[in-house]
């Protein structure tokens, strides 16, 4: 593992979590794929994306802004997925594992270093 992000067990963790995102909004039904499904895709994929990004930053500063919008894109996901089990798309035990999962996140970001 050549770069600093690789490192991290956030990182990996947020790789996961956002595949596990995909994998649910690839089974909504079609009426929520453009609205929900995309949104549940980007915000998910945003979260360890800018985690790589801030580790490749050159000032603490710059790190700290990608690890917040990290952090922000996990709350986000979290909107989504009460919006889709408010709806029936995602039941509630699903509901509750992705959330443990996204407040974990969401800690870890909160103690990431540049």
């Amino acid at each position: 593992m050549g770069f600093k992000f690789e490192r991290l067990e956030v990182w990996r963790l947020a790789i996961d979590f956002a595949d596990a995102m995909f994998d649910i909004a690839d089974r909504l039904p079609n009426q929520y794929q453009f609205s929900l499904g995309e949104q549940l895709r980007r915000a998910s994929l945003s979260i360890p994306t800018n985690i790589a990004e801030g580790t490749g930053r050159d000032s603490g500063k710059e790190s700290m802004y990608f690890y917040r919008i990290s952090k922000g894109s996990a709350y986000e996901v979290i909107s989504l997925l009460v919006m889709l089990q408010k709806r029936s798309a995602i039941s509630e035990q699903e509901f509750q594992t992705h959330y443990q999962t996204a407040n974990k996140i969401a800690a870890m970001i909160s103690n990431l270093k540049f």
